[in-house]
This record gives structure tokens, C-alpha cells and sequence, in this order.
């Protein structure tokens, strides 16, 4: 049943990245903003899972880890990133590498904390 649920959340959270990644571009910003949306969105829901103890273990497998670990990507901010330097933008990459970090352990956190 597990890797069904895990399958079933990322059939949603996979495609939602993509139209954000895809919106973002159409509106001729870098992908790198669609990108950090995403992550941040994530960890905030991931956070508000984690905080309430009353949420059933399927839910965590489904939101959680299949929606969630779809709709995150820890490989396109990398590829992000690393594009960013190859490109010699590297105060963009560096607060892109710190917006990503303070702005999503702060959404966990701040879920974390509002749902408990």
C-alpha cells in the first residue's frame, strides 16, 4: 500500500512543480524563482504535517513523502545553482543558495510550529 500512496501524491506534486516551473518561465523570470517556490511550499506542508500528532501515517506517506517529494526537488536547485555559476552569476547563486536554505527550514519551522 505504501508505494502506492508515495506514487498516487507524486502523480499530483510532480505535474504542480512543472506548471509552476512553467508559469514562472512564461512570465520571463529565471526558473530558479519557480524552483525556490516550490521547495518553500513544500517544506511548509511538510512542517504542518510533521507538527500535527494526530495525522495518520498514510497521510504523511501520501502528502508527505509522494506529494511533497515530488513537488520538492533538491536535484533542479542543484542544477540551478550550478548553472547560475557556469553562467558567472554568483552573488544570484549564493542568494539563491541562502534564500533556499533560510526560506525553507523557516516555512517548516513556521509549519511546524502554527500547526501544533
Amino acid at each position: 500500500m505504501t508505494p502506492l500512496l508515495v506514487a498516487l501524491g507524486a502523480m499530483v506534486g510532480a505535474p504542480l512543480r512543472l506548471l509552476v516551473l512553467r508559469l514562472v518561465v512564461r512570465v520571463g523570470r529565471d526558473p530558479a524563482v519557480g524552483t525556490l517556490a516550490a521547495n518553500v511550499v513544500g517544506s511548509a506542508v511538510v512542517g504542518v504535517l510533521l507538527g500535527r500528532a494526530d495525522v495518520p501515517a498514510s497521510v504523511v506517506t501520501l502528502v508527505g513523502t509522494g506529494f511533497c517529494g515530488a513537488l520538492t526537488t533538491f536535484s533542479t536547485f542543484g542544477a540551478d545553482v550550478l548553472r547560475l555559476v557556469e553562467e558567472r552569476l554568483l552573488v544570484r547563486a549564493l542568494a539563491y543558495l541562502a534564500a533556499s536554505l533560510v526560506l525553507g527550514l523557516g516555512a517548516a519551522a513556521a509549519g511546524y510550529a502554527l500547526s501544533r
